[in-house]
């Protein structure tokens, strides 16, 4: 039986709930952040916890307490489950409150923590390569902010998957590429150089966008933040997607156009050779 942590209080899944006036119910007032785990390890904890703090602090809501409590919290949440992979999904909201669009003041946050079992990251079922479709961008302008206002992130996922692709890659006014629908795109040139597009206001700041930087630069592999083009995108010799959930996925078809030869290149390749080799030895926990 899956254990989730409400409030102080570690309950059965199914028993699991908040009050019908939570803000994170009625108005998406509330951030969240989602950890992997790997053989008992919570990778970039200190990101994802730096990320969480960034984004309560932009929407002014309070931090229901501090960093040691809630690592504390998390790990016990993971003995109680007995879970050493798969992740950890935490949300914390303003609060419950009387139904109104001004945010009241003193309010109590809501915390809530779930795990997920998964399998062990496996870096040869990663080289399997995705499809991934198009479409306007329609988020809200603080995209830097990991809310879970995420409608129009469901909306495009659901479209991508009806039509038989694992993503949507989000496409600006001007035809740029911003990100997935939950996670960050990359393209290789044919130069070799990784490209991604720089954080602003447009994109979530990914944590495994950030170590995947970090990686490419200890290895020798070339990497640059700025905007591509769709076009760009569908004539690259590579591309791939990251996310915590997903690691590192490499991008075999955008839309109808493949890119390269249709599977896995030899720098995303590396990437993930990179990634699954960090996984194992990352001690930020």
């Amino acid at each position: 039986m899956s254990i989730s942590y409400v409030n102080g209080r570690y309950v059965p899944h199914r028993e699991a709930s908040v009050h019908i006036e939570d803000r994170g119910f009625q108005f998406a007032d509330a951030v969240y952040e989602v950890f992997a785990l790997q053989g008992g390890r919570l990778i970039d904890e200190e990101g994802h916890l730096n990320r969480l703090e960034r984004s309560l602090g932009e929407l002014a809501i309070a931090q229901p307490m501090s960093r040691a409590a809630l690592k504390l919290v998390m790990r016990q949440l993971l003995r109680v489950n007995r879970i050493a992979y798969g992740s950890l999904y935490l949300q914390i909201s303003r609060g419950v409150a009387p139904r109104d669009f001004a945010a009241p003041q003193g309010l109590t946050p809501t915390l809530v923590m779930t795990v997920m079992r998964q399998k062990p990251f496996d870096a040869q079922a990663a080289l399997k390569g995705a499809r991934v479709i198009t479409a306007p961008d329609i988020r809200w302008k603080r995209c830097d902010i990991k809310t879970v206002q995420l409608l129009a992130g469901v909306m495009c996922k659901t479209a991508a998957h009806d039509q038989g692709a694992a993503e949507a890659w989000l496409l600006d006014a001007d035809g740029f590429v911003t990100e997935g629908s939950s996670s960050n795109a990359w393209i290789v040139t044919a130069d070799g150089e990784l490209v991604t597009r720089h954080t602003d206001h447009a994109i979530l700041g990914g944590i495994t966008r950030k170590t995947v930087m970090k990686l490419a630069e200890h290895n020798g592999l070339k990497y640059v933040e700025r905007i591509f083009s769709l076009d760009e995108a569908k004539s690259a010799r590579e591309a791939f997607t990251t996310s915590s959930t997903v690691m590192v996925r490499p991008v075999t078809h955008i839309d109808d156009a493949q890119i390269g030869d249709g599977t896995c290149g030899p720098f995303c390749r590396k990437v993930i050779e990179l990634y699954g080799a960090y996984m194992k030895q990352d001690t930020s926990t």
